[in-house]
């Protein structure tokens, strides 16, 4: 059905709101989260203040707890893999940049592939994600995976009938081996309405710092909406198995969305917090004969603001 003007402009206004929560997150320190809330409640506190209040409480709370399975997957020595699938501005980004906006980018790493070269399309089709793997301590996540070749690949017509249904024999196989050397092997589908994306996709249009996130491509899914639900769901029905099923996170509300794929996520692992040895500052060593230098003035960044 088709949306009214009126209603588009209110879901984009919501979307613009979360853009600049997003930028908030980015400054909350834990020592002013409590000044930030209570200027979120205020007096006329209605039902979007009330949650944004619970979101950004609920957010720091379950960040904490990733830290503590951070130092858990550090000291076990663990070897954890989360892919992050899902249809163009379902959330999946937003969802990674909360989950890794506090953990140590040594520990938690990104993989986002581009499009394979031409070298990589003659190499064995899950060649270039191995090299992203994680060793143990190390959390890898891909925004966007393998199964790139069981989405955009088929409906977008860039694979062979072979080379799909080798995938689908190969795929099953191919993560059992890693489960087997070790690997926590997650998967995460994010959902989102025809609606929903299409409020989205606006969004991106009429924001100048978001209209880098549109592509051809995207744009192109929308055409090939249906095609895209068929792939999603021959998918999910051969490549779900026992040892690393499918999760579908409802992504309509990407402040749920993200609370709740983290939740999830936690309650995966028996983690428990690690003890850390205390920490002890030393003084600072004083030489006498220590002479600092000025810094050349053309050295020197103006001081604009």
């Amino acid at each position: 059905m088709e949306q009214s003007q009126e209603d588009v402009y209110q879901r984009i206004h919501n979307d613009v709101i979360d853009s600049l929560d997003e930028e908030l997150e980015l400054e909350i320190d834990d020592k002013d989260i409590d000044e930030v809330l209570e200027e979120l409640s205020g007096d006329d506190l209605d039902a979007t203040k009330s949650f944004r209040r619970l979101y950004f409480t609920e957010l720091f709370r379950l960040q904490g707890e990733l830290v503590k399975l951070q130092d858990w997957i550090i000291h076990n020595k663990k070897k954890v893999v989360i892919i992050f699938e899902g249809r163009d501005a379902a959330g999946k980004g937003g969802t990674i940049k909360r989950i890794t906006q506090r953990l140590n980018p040594r520990v938690c790493r990104v993989a986002a592939l581009p499009a394979p070269n031409d070298r990589e399309k003659t190499q064995w089709y899950f060649q270039r994600y191995v090299t992203h793997l994680p060793a143990a301590g190390e959390i890898l996540l891909f925004d966007r995976s393998w199964y790139n070749r069981s989405g955009v690949e088929k409906v977008m017509g860039f694979c062979s009938d072979d080379e799909y249904e080798e995938f689908f024999n190969t795929v099953p196989e191919f993560e059992k081996m890693l489960i087997r050397s070790g690997i926590t092997l997650i998967k995460y589908w994010f959902s989102i309405t025809d609606r929903e994306q299409e409020t989205r996709f606006l969004a991106r249009i009429k924001d100048p710092l978001k209209q880098w996130k549109l592509s051809p491509m995207d744009l192109e899914s929308r055409i090939r909406w249906e095609e895209y639900t068929k792939a999603k769901e021959t998918m999910f029905q051969r490549t779900s198995i026992p040892e690393s099923p499918w999760w579908v996170v409802q992504g309509d509300n990407k402040k749920r969305a993200r609370l709740n794929c983290i939740n999830h996520l936690l309650s995966l692992f028996p983690y428990e917090e690690i003890p850390r040895s205390p920490v002890h500052l030393p003084e600072r060593v004083w030489h006498n004969d220590y002479v600092r230098h000025p810094i050349p003035k053309e050295m020197l960044v103006p001081n604009i603001y």
